[in-house]
């Protein structure tokens, strides 16, 4: 399978991760979500290990959406062809409708639009799981964009059913910290395509994030504690309305 060979450690994780949630079971059809960024690209090739290695049998294919038609993917498709995976596109011109809208949250839009056509997609062509890159910081980072939002300590699910379209999102690499995916990625010299994006750097999760690393001077577990306060929430933390 190609060149590339996922460190054991990332392999552990990932795995724990798809086995506390049940992510994957026997005759799944899954659709990864390819972007081309780091996230994505070795969320495909762990997966693409594991069906090699894992004895629960599934599908495996990838799709890009691209927001610009003269993107240059072949090194993507070389990547996918080296560890035969199907690969797809699809083109939807997101940055002219956020530029058209003038679009308050460009990247929470963005995600949002290109999840629908990934699921459009997945429903179209017979599969029922869609695989997203999402890692530990994505998570810890949305939970606080939602506490200083809006009020509410959540974020999302590393399993979670979309009974529209019938399919199952799963983020096999949550428990992983974005450090050690860049380490990884850039151990395995993955083609990462470059992220020609405008609002890059500009957003709410890049101050959430900035936020993120000062309290880690004085918490520097503070990404771990949060990840087990999303999984130990419970009623008996509520505070109980009695009016």
């Amino acid at each position: 399978m190609g060149n590339f060979t996922v460190s054991p450690s990332i392999r552990r994780e990932a795995g724990k991760a798809i086995g506390n949630f049940s992510m994957l079971h026997d005759g799944d059809n899954v659709l990864v979500g390819l972007s081309g960024g780091k996230d994505s690209l070795l969320l495909t090739l762990v997966l693409a290990e594991l069906r090699l290695r894992s004895p629960v049998k599934f599908s495996l294919s990838a799709c890009m959406v691209t927001m610009k038609e003269n993107v240059n993917t072949k090194p993507i498709q070389r990547f996918c062809e080296s560890i035969e995976i199907a690969f797809d596109i699809v083109f939807h011109p997101i940055l002219d409708i956020i530029k058209n809208r003038n679009e308050r949250s460009p990247c929470s839009f963005c995600a949002n639009m290109r999840r629908g056509i990934l699921s459009g997609y997945a429903q179209k062509n017979k599969f029922n799981i869609l695989a997203l890159g999402h890692n530990l910081d994505d998570a810890v980072e949305t939970a606080y964009m939602n506490l200083f939002r809006a009020g509410r300590f959540k974020s999302f699910k590393p399993k979670f059913y979309q009974d529209r379209t019938d399919l199952w999102l799963i983020r096999p690499l949550i428990y992983l910290r974005e450090s050690k995916i860049i380490s990884e990625v850039a151990r395995l010299d993955l083609p990462i395509l470059d992220n020609s994006c405008p609002y890059a750097g500009e957003t709410e999760r890049q101050r959430i994030k900035e936020l993120l690393k000062k309290l880690k001077s004085f918490a520097p577990d503070i990404h771990s504690n949060t990840l087990n306060a999303l999984r130990n929430l419970t009623d008996n933390d509520k505070w109980e309305n009695i009016e």
